[in-house]
Order: structure tokens, then C-alpha cells, then sequence
């Protein structure tokens, strides 16, 4: 399949174009998305499909979720934007209480095949309220699918295969990496739900990183090579469902293993991982599993301090090379 260049948000748009064309179903709810969204990840959809498909709603996260959910279950299948990921605890209810129980409450009976797509992360000092990562809340949530791609490839398969899916998928991405560029297979491109990608095999160390983290984490990586540590990769894609297999197989041989995100590292989702790592390898490990994240505080507007509180490059390095001091 050929390829071409194409920013992570305009990878979406792609995907979103190509899901409203095969499936007349398909429909877009957010605030103002006529004109793009935050970060032009609907742009030009209303052109094309017109707004009957492209819906403004009004400013109310609760509202839209809630049409959301009576539109999945009565035969659309809708894509709701919540904009910044914070505004989601404005419609947790419709989120958790609703979406995420109904296939369960009415015994298989219905489903609920909605897209929830959120930015998360930090982007040019947002500050408290606009860059918080709070996938750990929703991997929490029996019923709710969650991933976070790393890359505009990936952006556009896992969003396709969320679009086919018939239960909530709670779609990330994040700020930093929206505008980033990179091959972007051309046509209906996929990506299963649930599948890892292992970036770069290691021989000494395995970092297991999703979204943003994983550009630190490449980074990390040629650095720790350049101290001839042999560092492994991989990229979650998917948090649930987890492919917990492909994690085990990349740490088992190097018997260490650094989890890093974004996300307040205090009850974050690398301390699950960390978790099952640990369950599944204990006489395997050389070392405890490292965890890499955010200090415990709400993000600073200050350059420096955000900086001082989510973790970068430097913090996956040390994460990786205090399990080699073991």
C-alpha cells in the first residue's frame, strides 16, 4: 500500500472521511466542529457531509454525550468530541454510568458503538485545566475501550477500527503530537484494537510506553544506546484491550522493564502494568519495574515548573538505568 506525509490530525480526518463515506450511519457531535475543532481534526467533514453528519452542539459535555448514547443505541454510530480531555468529568455519568454499562444492564440486547475523542497532554503551557492525561480513569471502567496512538499512521487505523466497533472507545490524542508528520498508509488503513507494536527489540532493558511518551521514548533509547545500553520499545497503541502477551515477551528477555507516561505517575495506568509484569515475570525480573510519570500536582502554567512536574526524556534514561544498577 503506498504512503504519504501527513500530520497526526489531518491522518484523522482521513480516517473519518473514509468511515462517513463506506457507512452513511456515521455521524460527528461536538462543539463547534463546523469550522475544524481545536486542532482542525474535523476540518472540511461538514463540506463534504454536510450538517445533518457534522452537528454543533451547545457548550455542554453532558449533553453531547448524551445524544451520543441515544444515538448509538438506536442505529447511529456516533463520534463525539469532548475537545480537551478535563471536559470529560463534565459527563462522567453519560460515560460510565451509561455508555460503558448498557450492553451489560440489557443483557447483550444493545450496543453502544461511540468514539469518544479527547486531547490530552501538555501543549504550550494550558495550564491545570487543559492538559491534564486521565486515561488511567477510563482504562479504571469495565465496557470502555481506551487507546492512544503515538504516530499518524497509527492515528488513522486505530481510529477506523474504533469507528467499527461496537462497544465506547475513548480515543486520545495528544496535543503535542497532533501538528507531528509522518507515513501515513493511503486508503481504508486499520489498526486492530489490542495490539501492541514493538518499536525496537532491546537486549538489556524494556521500556513500555503510549502516546507522546513514546517520541521521549525514542529518544531515551539512543541516548541509553549511546552509554551502550541496549534499550527495547514498545508502543501500547491499545490500553484496553491490553496485549499484555507482546509486553511479556519483549521484558522477559531482558528481565527489566520501565513503564512511562504522561499521567500522574501516583495510581496511574503504569502501575497496573507494572502490576501484571511483575505477577507474570517475578522469577524472571533482575530488577522491580521502573514507573516513569507526572508528579503528584496539578499542571503548572509555568514553563519550568511543567517542565519540572511531567516527565521527559532525561526521567525515562534514569528510570531505565536504576534498574541496571540492581
Amino acid at each position: 500500500m503506498s504512503e504519504t506525509r501527513v500530520t497526526f490530525g489531518q491522518a484523522t480526518v482521513d480516517a473519518m472521511r473514509h468511515a462517513m463515506r463506506e457507512n452513511d450511519k456515521v455521524v460527528v457531535i461536538g462543539e463547534d466542529i463546523t469550522w475544524g475543532g481545536n486542532f482542525g481534526q474535523f476540518r472540511g467533514l461538514v463540506d463534504e457531509f454536510g450538517r445533518d453528519r457534522v452537528i454543533d452542539m451547545p457548550i455542554s459535555e453532558a449533553i453531547i454525550m448524551a445524544v451520543s448514547v441515544g444515538a448509538a443505541v438506536t442505529g447511529l454510530r456516533p463520534v463525539a468530541s469532548m475537545s480537551f480531555v478535563e471536559f470529560t468529568l463534565g459527563a462522567m455519568d453519560e460515560i460510565v454510568n451509561q455508555a460503558a454499562k448498557f450492553r451489560y444492564m440489557f443483557g447483550g440486547q444493545v450496543s453502544v458503538p461511540i468514539v469518544l475523542r479527547a486531547s490530552d497532554g501538555i501543549l504550550r503551557s494550558s495550564a491545570g485545566q487543559h492538559s491534564s492525561s486521565l486515561e488511567a480513569i477510563f482504562a479504571h471502567m469495565p465496557g470502555l475501550k481506551v487507546v492512544a496512538p503515538s504516530n499518524p499512521a497509527d492515528a488513522k487505523g486505530l481510529l477506523r477500527s474504533a469507528i467499527d466497533d461496537d462497544d465506547p472507545v475513548v480515543y486520545l490524542e495528544n496535543k503535542r503530537i497532533t501538528s507531528k508528520r509522518g507515513p501515513v498508509p493511503e486508503g481504508d488503513h486499520r489498526v486492530p484494537l489490542g495490539e501492541a507494536a514493538v518499536r525496537r527489540p532491546g537486549r538489556d532493558v524494556t521500556i513500555v510506553t503510549y502516546s507522546s511518551m513514546v517520541l521521549h521514548a525514542e529518544e531515551a533509547c539512543a541516548e541509553l544506546s549511546a552509554q551502550g545500553v541496549d534499550a527495547g520499545l514498545v508502543d501500547l497503541r491499545s490500553l484496553v484491550p491490553l496485549d499484555l502477551a507482546t509486553v511479556l515477551e519483549e521484558v522477559s528477555p531482558t528481565g527489566r522493564a520501565v513503564v512511562a507516561h504522561e499521567a500522574w505517575r501516583f495510581g496511574g495506568f503504569g502501575a497496573e502494568l507494572a502490576a501484571q509484569i511483575t505477577e507474570e515475570l517475578f522469577d524472571e525480573l533482575k530488577a522491580p519495574v521502573a514507573r516513569v510519570g507526572a508528579a503528584s500536582a496539578p499542571i503548572p502554567f509555568s514553563p519550568p515548573l511543567e517542565a519540572a512536574v511531567v516527565p521527559g526524556v532525561a526521567d525515562i534514561v534514569a528510570g531505565a538505568l536504576s534498574t541496571l544498577r540492581v
